[in-house]
Order: C-alpha cells, then sequence, then structure tokens
C-alpha cells in the first residue's frame, strides 16, 4: 500500500497558530470544520468506482446514494423470488418480529428477516452497535502493527489503496488506515449496513496519517489531516 511520508522534514509554519506544540500536535483552529453530508461521502464513493468491474462494491456505492437521498427501495428479493418489506432495525416490528434468521439476498446482500402479522416478511440489516463485537485479545487486518489500540468493533469494511490492494478492519482501524493511505477508498462488507463505510470515511478526515506516532512532525499538508488541509487553505 502507498503511504504518505512522515519522514520528510518539516518545512516552518504557516502562521503562530500553526505552529508545532508539545507531544507533536499542531493548535486547531477555534472554530470546529463542518463534517462531509452523507450525500458528498456517497458521491465521493460513486466516483472513485466509475471503472470498477467489482459488481457488488457498485452495488453498495448506488445503495449508499439511493440512501443519501432518500430513495432507497423499500422492498428487497431473495433469489428464490421471495421479497421482503424493508423496515428500520430499531422499529418496534423488527424486535416483535417471528421466525428471525439471516438470508443472503440476490444481490448478494445479508439481511435479517423475519415475519410480522398476518405472516408478513420483513427484513432489516443490524446496526453497528447491535453487532457483537470484537474480542479485546483479537485485532481485525486493517489494524497497523505499531498501532496500540483495540478494535471497536467486528470487521466492517474494506479499505483499499490506488493499487487496490486491501485489508478488511473495524470501523476505528479502518479510519486510521484510510487516512494514512494516499488515494484510498472504503467499502463496506455485504454483512453490514451501509452507514459504516459513511462513518469511516468521515473519521478518516479528522484523522492524521499514522496518528499512533505521536512524535512524527505535523506541519506539512501531508502530515496533517484532511479537515486540517483544508481549514489551512481557508486561512491564506
Amino acid at each position: 500500500m502507498d503511504h504518505q511520508n512522515l519522514s520528510a522534514p518539516p518545512c516552518a509554519p504557516s502562521s503562530g497558530n500553526r505552529r508545532l506544540v508539545a507531544a507533536g500536535y499542531v493548535r486547531r483552529a477555534p472554530h470546529p470544520q463542518a463534517e462531509p453530508s452523507d450525500l458528498a461521502v456517497a458521491v465521493s464513493v460513486a466516483q472513485q468506482l466509475l471503472d470498477s468491474d467489482q459488481i457488488l462494491s457498485v452495488r453498495e456505492a448506488l445503495r449508499l446514494l439511493l440512501r443519501a437521498i432518500g430513495a432507497e427501495p423499500r422492498e428487497i428479493r431473495h433469489a428464490n423470488g421471495s421479497t421482503f418489506q424493508v423496515i428500520d432495525a430499531d422499529s418496534y416490528d423488527a424486535r416483535m418480529a417471528r421466525d428471525v434468521r439471516t438470508l443472503t439476498m440476490a444481490d448478494g446482500s445479508e439481511w435479517t428477516v423475519g415475519t410480522r402479522g398476518a405472516g408478513s416478511a420483513i427484513a432489516w440489516r443490524p446496526t453497528t452497535s447491535q453487532v457483537p463485537a470484537t474480542p479485546s485479545t483479537e485485532r481485525c487486518p486493517a489494524a497497523h502493527p505499531e498501532d496500540p489500540t483495540g478494535c471497536n468493533g467486528p470487521v466492517a469494511v474494506t479499505v483499499l489503496d490506488r493499487h487496490n490492494a486491501g485489508a478488511d478492519g473495524c470501523e476505528h482501524h479502518a479510519a486510521r488506515l484510510l487516512a494514512s493511505l494516499t488515494g484510498g477508498r472504503v467499502y463496506p462488507l455485504p454483512a453490514t449496513p451501509g452507514e459504516a463505510a459513511i462513518r469511516v470515511f468521515k473519521a478518516a478526515d479528522r484523522t492524521r496519517p499514522f496518528p499512533w506516532l505521536t512524535d512524527a512532525p505535523r506541519t506539512r499538508d501531508d502530515q496533517l489531516s484532511r479537515a486540517e488541509v483544508r481549514e489551512r487553505g481557508e486561512r491564506q
């Protein structure tokens, strides 16, 4: 994977408010940087997939776009022709459903399904908080060997570099990996909610490359988070 270079000599800070302070931290502006919207994230993912031949990734990108504009299909179809009404995972119907089980749908995505009322078939995808967490003694493939932090949940997304080499990871380590790559991309795994990729994208936007290197210089653009780089451009 291609990583940003943190070993190059740091350049002089552009202003007093940007100078390096103790422990490698850079002083931030007093106002918070706005997060990219769900639509902006979905559009970015779709643009990165324009030349992709990975049909499942393209389908997930389309689903993210539809969800961001409030037009996600409210019905999902199984390979045997059965259809299920899509409902929210935290809805009353999902909590009270009978015959609950997991099914792989015709598009390859995994859904939790059940019946409600007069035998109506319903389907939903669990939120991240409803998925069992990875044991603390294990770490996902996206965790860097020098990163001492643990996983914050199960493997939920795949992070690819610009050469399509990648690793699956929890949202925490996936965001740290994505922030450390040049031209990296993130996609949700079929069995996890599409929102996972959006959360990772937003977290990576605010994360500095190789954040576990606390003594690394943090003055060049390629040593700061993308949000900090945008902020620096607005102030100049």
